[in-house]
């Protein structure tokens, strides 16, 4: 798969995108996340992207595995080989397993998901699949979740949803680990 934008390097992306870049590839545990030195050529809008970005992950309200979780889920939906390869690395940090990971893909309505998960699980597949959660399916995740998670998470797999969108788009290459 040929790129149709190619990472930027220290020219393209501007001395401070290129040393976030480089500060970002260091923390995913890759020697270049292509992700950011491709959205990074877009100068400011990169850098708004990361913000927004980063107040749902790493900085939201759900927890780290249920963040990995739920991204895991969005990349297997969206079929994001370079959102899943991403998440895998950081998940496993936040204590999502290969094992669970491949179940969050084959089997997230599996009873062996505790019913907090099992729920954020399918709104994933929901949000991703009708746009919306009927009401239903709204109660169901109200049950496990706070106002305020409710909301991270319908922003978090929109966000994912979008991001996959762009990967896949640009052809933005997966790293190399």
């Amino acid at each position: 798969m040929t790129p149709r934008v190619a990472p930027g390097g220290r020219r393209e992306l501007g001395l401070v995108n290129w040393l976030v870049c480089r500060l970002l590839a260091r923390g995913a545990g890759v020697p270049e996340a292509r992700v950011f030195t491709t959205l990074g050529r877009a100068r400011g809008t990169f850098r708004g992207w990361l913000h927004y970005s980063a107040t749902l992950m790493p900085f939201g309200r759900l927890t780290r595995y249920e963040t990995e979780l739920a991204i895991l889920r969005v990349a297997h939906v969206r079929g994001c080989e370079y959102e899943r390869d991403h998440h895998l690395r950081l998940g496993e940090r936040a204590g999502v397993t290969a094992e669970l990971a491949e179940r969050a893909f084959v089997a997230p309505d599996s009873p062996t998901w505790p019913p907090r998960h099992r729920a954020l699980l399918m709104a994933v597949d929901r949000i991703i699949g009708q746009g919306d959660l009927d009401d239903a399916q709204w109660a169901e995740l109200a049950a496990h979740f706070r106002d305020r998670e409710l909301i991270e998470i319908v922003l978090l797999v929109g966000h994912y949803n979008a991001l996959a969108t762009a990967l896949t788009t640009l052809r933005v290459e997966r790293d190399l680990a």
